[in-house]
């Protein structure tokens, strides 16, 4: 038996890239940005000038994490900070984000990829993520 995956294109890649550094200028802000495929691996990435150095690899660990588990990277705190076992050890994996700016990329109700942001409070790495999203047409989990 075999299953047939969809993934993102590098076109489609680029322009959540490009929106998200649209929105991130518009706030003044310098992000890092990455795309991965729908395995969490990196199809496109961009750092703005002046970007943190730190916030390359949180951008695609953002993405990582978001394609790894078709679920946004701010619903991981709400999922374990009830669970103290959960809490304390799933956090020490490597890659996992627990906080905002990481979104599954969800195209005809499959994921095909993932984004990620870095360089901003989690909360305005999520508006630029968001703003990707509506830029390419994504659905919104």
């Amino acid at each position: 038996m075999s299953i047939v995956k969809h993934s993102i294109d590098a076109e489609t890649a680029e322009r959540a890239v490009t929106a998200a550094a649209q929105k991130a200028a518009e706030l003044k802000l310098r992000m890092c940005i990455a795309v991965t495929d729908e395995a969490g691996n990196l199809k496109a990435f961009s750092r703005m000038d002046g970007a943190p150095g730190l916030s390359i690899q949180i951008a695609q660990d953002k993405a990582f994490t978001a394609a790894s588990f078709g679920m946004p990277t701010h619903v991981w705190y709400d999922f374990i900070k009830d669970d103290p076992p959960l809490l304390h050890g799933i956090t020490h994996t490597p890659r996992l984000i627990i906080f905002g700016g990481g979104f599954p990329i969800v195209l005809d109700g499959e994921t095909v990829g993932a984004i990620g942001l870095s360089g901003g409070h989690y909360t305005q790495d999520m508006e630029c993520a968001r703003a990707a999203l509506r830029a390419i047409g994504a659905e919104m989990k």
